[in-house]
């Protein structure tokens, strides 16, 4: 008997839902029951001789009334197993509403004889509905009870939801819903605090200072997950998160970040919700960046503009995002042959409209520049291009100049000769107070394109001193400077996933390293903004917010992985390494800009023809790939350059 209860159970489970004319029937059913037990509670004990078939076709002429109801308020369209508080509230207010037409209905009975109908005093039909609607409650709380509890698995995780107000409700009713039980809500964390024994959708909700570790114990927590509108205040409670990656419990984060203004309205029930697993990258404090887009995208519509780099991390983003705003034409130039035959593939497929051509080369190569600049006139050019590997520049000083600095010195010249309107190089932190090859090469980039500028404008202002009309204006050179982007090529995170996967140990240089950084749509964004809207020889410096201790983002991303025995590794700084990096020169001060995130470098000013004869000797030298004198050469460019754990350490005595 059992087993043939819970096959009935599966097979009615199995199925979408029942015809709505089904649930009506049941409802009707039901009332009629209520009417019986009405009858024979309150009048059977003093009525001996009575007509069942008329009592029954007494009470089916008090039921029909329900049809009203249920047609008005849609009784009969949900889904039992699914019911929610707002179904509930609606049976009732069809029961009131056919309530009162059954008591219009009653006096059409009391008119009819007696041998037709029984004559019911109306407070029995009051009892009758009251008991029907509690009925139709109590059925609808029992399917949804027993579906609960056949479709739960051993893969249904026991489930806190951290946030309350902010659509942690709307959540929890919608979990309730899904056709899958993937998880259970058993609780809601709150942010706040909130008085004790407060319940919600009838779970506990928890404050975080209430010993969270034993409550996750206690109710065996598997999960926890937070809505859109809590992701960036969880992000910022590192106390939390320690406590749940130390009990073992995994956090899913919303996918699609729905913002829910009202978590107690039926639309939430209704939401479509899809969690993924947390990252690192989720966990990483920062703020939220907020870009004037309208403006990028008032500049660059129907523009010929010119990516170099376009195939690495930044450009291929760049590319992306540039591409969105609709220029005339783009041309994307990068020597890296399958990636930029993956950036080609992408613009055909994401962006038909937009014409791209792809070309790949060197920007060392400058005849081939020049064609490619004459040719294709470009209006706006973003440089990207440049080799970004500390520890391989370390090792290869002549190609970061002849990259670097002799690629950026090719494409800034023609710039200048083609008349491009704005000029916009990405540059880095470690450009400043460079401890290594690398950043040494990209101040030196933007020392000569800050030098070109102030040389173009110097003398546009002599031509109009002498007279001589200014047709058009110089090129504009800007510089961007950041930190680390998440995800990029050569990023930690990417290595230390590697590691992990392979049982570690996970090498980290130094136990207090730390680093900056920021995802690479936030910091595109920043670029294009400030390329767009600077007016040439600027520095712009981006707010990269808190610095990341990589012990602690290593030791977070075993936790988050659940492996068990992968240790960290302390290496040692890597030749030209520093503990962390800078964004500003000790001598440098900063201004505010057009941006709250963004801030302009005061920096000390250069005599074009004198970097320029400097960067022609440091090329000539790095031609003979001395990479002593190379060095030699760039420190006395840039004095602030010292050289940390490296073999170039010599050359600072």
């Amino acid at each position: 008997m059992k087993k043939a209860i819970l096959q009935l159970l599966q097979w009615y489970f199995s199925r979408d839902a029942l015809p709505y004319w089904c649930i009506l029937i049941l409802d009707m059913l039901t009332l009629l029951f209520g009417g019986l037990f009405t009858y024979w509670i309150f009048i059977s004990a003093s009525d001996i001789g009575v007509d069942y078939v008329k009592l029954f076709r007494t009470l089916c002429m008090y039921v029909l009334p329900i049809v009203v109801g249920a047609r008005m308020f849609h009784t009969y369209s949900g889904i039992i197993r699914f019911s929610s508080f707002v179904d509930l509230l609606h049976i009732g207010l069809a029961g009131v509403v056919s309530l009162m037409v059954a008591y219009a209905w009653h006096f059409y009975i009391l008119s009819c004889p007696t041998s037709v109908f029984y004559h019911l005093h109306f407070h029995y039909i009051v009892l009758m509905y009251i008991i029907g609607t509690t009925l139709m409650w109590c059925t609808r709380l029992v399917v949804k009870s027993l579906y609960d509890l056949l479709t739960m698995d051993s893969h249904t995780m026991r489930t806190l939801i951290f946030g309350v107000k902010e659509g942690g409700v709307g959540l929890a009713k919608n979990i309730r819903t899904l056709p899958t039980r993937p998880f259970i809500v058993k609780g809601f964390i709150s942010p706040e605090d909130m008085s004790k024994h407060v319940r919600l959708v009838g779970e506990h909700v928890y404050n975080i200072n209430d010993s969270l570790e034993a409550i996750i114990h206690k109710h065996r927590i598997q999960a926890v997950l937070v809505p859109g509108l809590m992701i960036d205040k969880f992000r910022n409670n590192a106390y939390l998160q320690n406590i749940l990656l130390s009990a073992g419990v995994k956090i899913y984060v919303m996918q699609n970040a729905h913002k829910i203004d009202n978590p107690s309205s039926e639309e939430d029930t209704n939401e479509e919700y899809s969690f993924r697993e947390v990252s690192v990258e989720d966990l990483l404090p920062r703020d939220q960046i907020r870009v004037d887009m309208k403006s990028v995208w008032k500049a660059l519509t129907g523009r010929r503009v010119l990516i170099t780099g376009s195939a690495g991390s930044i450009g291929s983003e760049m590319v992306r995002q540039i591409a969105s705003c609709k220029p005339a034409q783009m041309l994307l130039i990068d020597q890296a042959e399958t990636p930029e035959h993956d950036i080609r593939l992408m613009m055909a497929r994401d962006y038909p409209d937009v014409k791209a051509e792809t070309v790949v080369t060197s920007i060392c190569k400058a005849d081939r520049m020049e064609q490619l600049f004459s040719e294709f006139l470009p209006e706006y050019v973003f440089h990207a291009a440049a080799y970004k590997h500390v520890p391989m520049m370390e090792d290869n000083p002549s190609e970061a100049v002849q990259n670097n600095v002799y690629g950026t010195k090719v494409i800034a010249d023609l710039s200048v000769k083609y008349g491009v309107k704005k000029f916009v190089m990405v540059s880095t932190d470690k450009a400043v107070n460079p401890t290594n090859v690398m950043g040494c090469s990209k101040r030196i980039c933007e020392i000569y394109v800050q030098s070109l500028d102030s040389e173009l404008k110097w003398q546009q202002v002599a031509k109009r001193r002498e007279g001589k009309d200014v047709i058009e204006e110089p090129t504009q050179f800007v510089t961007t400077r950041f930190g680390n982007v998440l995800g990029s090529n050569g990023s930690v995170i990417p290595l230390f996933r590697e590691q992990i996967r392979h049982g570690g140990p996970v090498t980290v240089t130094d136990p207090k390293i730390v680093r900056y950084f920021m995802l690479i749509p936030e910091a595109v964004k920043l670029v294009l903004e400030a390329g767009t809207k600077g007016n040439g020889g600027e520095i712009f410096v981006f707010d990269m917010g808190k610095p990341v201790k990589i012990a602690d983002l290593a030791q977070r991303m075993i936790q988050l992985s659940g492996a068990s025995g992968v240790e960290i590794k302390y290496t040692g700084l890597r030749p030209g390494e520093k503990l962390y990096e800078e964004v500003l020169n000790v001598e440098e001060g900063t201004k505010p800009s057009f941006h709250e995130k963004i801030r302009i470098a005061e920096v000390r000013p250069f005599n074009y023809n004198e970097v320029n004869r400097q960067v022609a000797e440091l090329v000539d030298i790095a031609s003979h790939y001395d990479n002593m004198a190379t060095v030699k050469k760039m420190k006395e460019i840039v004095p602030e350059y010292k050289s940390n754990n490296s073999v170039y350490e010599e050359l600072d005595k």
